[in-house]
Order: structure tokens, then C-alpha cells, then sequence
């Protein structure tokens, strides 16, 4: 039995539940205000409760949409409550899936900045030629097609926020160009002869492991240092279990209105099955997992395919963790007959880029049947 019940708070707002097992109560309908607050079977007095919402008090503004009450997910509150109000860079770390852009934009809203804008960049997506001219602008003539003069993203975000979203794919020339600007303060135009000031808070989000990154002459170390002022390191799913059971109904409430639906129960061994899972795409499958059974449910209790589609659950004790992850992703690559492109791939499914999906293959040691 997992800590479920130690925890009923939902976008740190208290949530009640009946009394009994942490998932068998939830497989009976959702949470609701009207049932007491308890922990395991033990009520918790009004007090207790009022001095719990006056110990989260300073993190509710903004928070709302983040659902959790794991003591894992109340530290990242906490954390974003300290930082928010500073102008200092904040550098976000974890696996794809666990809701670094999110937590991104809690950060601006909380902060001096929320009136202003939060420009987020995929650095990823931008192509290497074309990086330096979409962050910094560039003047008119500058390259063949500049017809105007045009700002870039960080001047756009003056006075507010920018997002550097996987910022471990940044080419190593434009990173000394990008420290310049965050130790400066000013933006220079491709083919401009002056520069800019500007106030832009800078927030940075990445999957990769920068230390390593930097160690293996991938990523500068200065650049590094100065973007990771203050760390914040998300937590994968897996690592805060109790959580699921509420991003479940989360799910639910916010899909089965447009899809026609009325879900009243979720199966016990469905909810047990969920928090058992490795979700090596983190929150991102688990809302493609709900999405999928809303699609198949034809009444109101939700409907449990995935566990087929799943397979057995692996043995926690006997299993690493990159076994199971190895092992989940060899079952959905199977299930969708090993397509990680096009309509209904296994990337889908398991809420991962494509890109990531096949780096995660190629790292696990998954191939193909019939090929090497």
C-alpha cells in the first residue's frame, strides 16, 4: 500500500475522500468536498486542515492547474514560491513529460513580470542557421530575405519572460553569444552596429543532463554556471505515485465533456495498475492513457484496455528500472507493430517526441525483429 491517502490535495486546493483504501475509494468516483477529509481511516480534524491550507497559502497563486500532493510535487512548490520573485535565472531539469513548461509559466505568473509576456522558445525546433536571428533579430539586409528589420525573441520578452526550451540543443556557437546577452544584459541584432538593453528574465528547460553535457565538451561550462543559478529538478511520475490517482480524475473532468461523457467509477485494479506503471513518458502518457479509454468507454464506468495493451506489470523487486522501462517500451512498440512515425506510433502512445523515443530505443539496446 502506497502513501495515497497521506496526501488529498488537487492544484493545492483540499480535496476530500471517503474512508478505506487509497485506490479501491478512488475506483468508486471521484474525490468531492462534501465527504470528510481523511488519512487512511483516521478523520483529520478541522483544525488540521485549516493549518495545512495556511501552510500552502503563499503557493496557491498561479498554481492551480498543477495537480498533486505529493511531497515530492509541495518541494517544487515551494521551490517556485522562493524564486519567483527574483529577476535570478531558473534552470529546469527533467525527463520529457514531467511538466517543465508548466511549472515554467508558474514561475512568470507568480513573479513582478505576469503583466508581461512569456515568450517560449524551442531550441530544438529552430534550425542551426536560422538560431542566432530568431533569438537576437536582425536588422534589414542583413542575410538574403531580410527585407525589414525584425526583433528576436528576446527583445519580444522585454519586460517579461523567456523560456529557452531544450536548452541542451543549442549549437555550441550561439551559446557564447547567448552568455553574452545574460551577462550584459543587451541584444545585438544580426548585422546591427549597436546594442540593445533589455529586461528579460531568463528560464531554461532541458531532459539532458547538462553536468555530462558539459564534461563531454557538448555544452559550456560557463554558459552552464550561469544558467543554473537556481535548479529545479522535476520529478518522473514513477517517483510520485500517489499523485496518480488525482491527475487521473484530472484527466477525466477535463476531457469527458467534449467527448460526451459521464465517467462515475474507475475500476479498482485499473487505478492500481496506473500507479504501478514506470510511465517512461511521464504525465504526458498517463493523459494519453485516460484520453484513449474515454475514446472506448461506452458508459460510466471507464474502460481498462490498456492493461492488455500494457501487458503484465513488471516485478518491482526484481526489475531495474531500466528494465521495466526497456520492457514497457517493447510492449507498446509491438501493440502499434513497431511504428514510432504516422498515425497511431508508439511515440504517440507513450507521449515522447519521436526523436526522444528512438534515442531511448537506441539506448535501451530495442530493435526491430530482424534486425540487428
Amino acid at each position: 500500500m502506497t502513501t495515497t491517502d497521506n496526501a488529498v490535495l488537487s492544484s493545492i486546493r483540499l480535496l476530500a475522500s471517503d474512508d478505506g483504501d487509497e485506490y479501491a475509494r478512488y475506483s468508486v468516483g471521484p474525490p468531492t468536498r462534501e465527504a470528510p477529509y481523511t488519512r487512511g481511516t483516521q478523520r483529520v480534524p478541522e483544525e488540521g486542515v485549516r493549518r495545512e491550507r495556511n501552510q500552502l497559502s503563499h503557493l496557491r497563486s498561479g498554481l492551480e492547474d498543477v495537480v498533486g500532493a505529493s511531497e515530492a510535487l509541495r518541494a517544487i512548490f515551494l521551490q517556485v514560491s522562493q524564486v519567483a520573485a527574483t529577476d535570478s535565472p531558473v534552470l529546469l531539469l527533467g525527463e520529457t513529460g514531467t511538466g517543465k513548461e508548466l511549472i515554467a509559466r508558474r514561475i512568470h505568473d507568480n513573479s513582478r513580470r505576469q503583466g508581461r509576456q512569456l515568450v517560449t522558445v524551442n531550441c530544438a525546433a529552430l534550425p542551426a542557421g536560422l538560431v542566432e536571428s530568431e533569438l537576437f533579430g536582425y536588422e534589414r539586409g542583413a542575410f538574403t530575405g531580410a527585407l525589414k528589420a525584425t526583433p528576436g525573441r528576446f527583445e519580444l520578452a522585454n519586460g517579461g519572460s523567456i523560456l529557452l526550451d531544450e536548452i541542451g540543443e543549442l549549437p555550441m556557437e550561439i551559446q557564447p553569444k547567448l552568455l553574452r546577452v545574460l551577462q550584459s544584459g543587451e541584444v545585438q541584432r544580426l548585422g546591427g552596429a549597436r546594442a540593445t538593453r533589455i529586461d528579460t528574465r531568463v528560464i531554461a528547460s532541458t531532459n539532458r543532463d547538462l553536468g555530462r553535457e558539459v564534461s563531454e565538451g557538448r555544452f559550456r561550462a560557463d554558459l552552464y554556471y550561469r544558467l543554473s543559478v537556481f535548479p529545479i529538478t522535476l520529478p518522473p511520475l514513477r517517483e510520485r505515485a500517489d499523485d496518480v490517482p488525482l491527475l487521473v480524475w484530472h484527466f477525466i473532468r477535463s476531457k469527458q465533456a467534449h467527448m460526451g461523457k459521464t465517467i462515475k467509477q474507475v475500476p479498482e485494479s485499473f487505478m492500481r495498475a496506473l500507479a504501478a506503471h514506470s510511465w517512461p513518458g511521464n504525465v504526458r502518457e498517463l493523459e494519453n492513457v485516460i484520453e484513449r479509454a474515454l475514446i472506448m468507454t461506452e458508459g460510466s464506468v471507464l474502460a481498462t484496455d490498456w492493461l492488455a495493451q500494457a501487458g503484465p506489470l513488471p516485478s518491482t523487486e526484481a526489475s531495474t528500472l531500466e528494465e521495466v522501462d526497456r520492457r514497457h517500451i517493447r510492449a507498446v512498440l509491438a501493440a502499434c507493430h513497431w511504428k514510432v512515425a504516422g498515425k497511431g506510433n508508439a511515440a504517440e502512445r507513450l507521449g515522447l517526441s519521436r526523436s526522444t523515443l528512438q534515442f531511448r530505443m537506441k539506448k535501451l539496446g530495442i530493435y526491430r525483429p530482424g534486425q540487428p
